[in-house]
């Protein structure tokens, strides 16, 4: 049986196929629970999505507890052998803030399944509706702060020369057209590329490979330091997760998202807010 020794972050549906039964894989699958429920990859344990955030307004895309973080992976059979294959529905937004999650407890050893469940399905590989059981109670995690960024350290590095904020919202969000907020628009120098635009349409959500010269199109290059956002940090799990499939050394993502930022009283805002 292979190991997942020398594979890259994003895998193929074949690369899983032929691991299912590897020691230590933990697969995860953050799609809808319908879609979770009419079938998944044999072994695939369901995690809703609603878990990975902490769901308080008017920031609910902030890091969950650190005790509900440690009865999630508890229940997931947790161990600092586990290699996770993390998927979903809707071509990895909620795969890759889950991803965001496993570096924020330290743990490196994870995949993205490239496209899904939709990719599995297409490749002919066969779906369960067998619900493997919840292996345990808590375990003990050690969170870590580095893949995060907090408002504060946003606001502290706006202008610096080596930053590049993705925002992964919409155009009309980005261009204070539709407002979630308190305020519209966009933090300061961000650069807007709507997430479900980085993925191909043709090939079953998968990750579109010519990312690397939109990315640098819009300034996001591998010398800068990477914040990416949306509003709840749900769309931009996708664009985390690109960034770190494409090897970029410094990466962050601001969970708060716009949610926080365009909530809070002292925070900047492009076009400026009209009194």
């Amino acid at each position: 049986m292979p190991d997942f020794s020398g594979l890259p972050l994003v895998i193929e549906p074949r690369d899983l196929k032929a691991r299912l039964d590897a020691p230590h894989v933990i697969v995860v699958d953050l799609s809808s629970a319908a879609r979770y429920e009419a079938g998944h990859i044999p072994g695939a344990r369901f995690v809703e999505p609603k878990r990975t955030q902490l769901g308080l307004p008017p920031a609910p895309g902030l890091l969950p507890t650190q005790a509900a973080l440690e009865a999630l992976f508890g229940e997931l059979g947790h161990t600092p052998d586990a290699v996770y294959v993390v998927y979903d529905d809707e071509g990895g937004g909620w795969a890759g803030r889950f991803i965001w999650l496993l570096d924020v407890i330290g743990h490196r050893a994870y995949h993205y399944l490239d496209g899904g469940i939709h990719a599995w399905i297409a490749e002919g590989y066969d779906v369960t509706q067998d619900v493997p059981p919840a292996v345990g109670g808590p375990v003990a995690l050690t969170l870590h702060d580095e893949p995060t960024a907090t408002r504060e350290y946003l606001q502290s590095r706006l202008g610096a020369a080596d930053l590049a904020i993705w925002d992964a919202r919409s155009a009309a969000e980005y261009r204070g057209e539709k407002v979630l907020a308190a305020k519209g628009g966009h933090i300061p120098g961000a650069a807007n590329f709507e997430w479900t635009a980085g993925m191909d349409k043709e090939r079953s959500l998968r990750i579109r490979t010519d990312m690397p010269e939109i990315l640098k199109d819009l300034g996001i290059t591998p010398d800068k330091e990477v914040i990416t956002h949306c509003q709840t940090h749900h769309r931009s799990g996708f664009t985390y997760l690109v960034v770190k499939a494409l090897g970029y050394p410094r990466v962050k993502a601001y969970a708060g998202s716009w949610g926080e930022w365009g909530n809070h009283p002292d925070t900047p805002v492009e076009p400026p807010v009209k009194h």
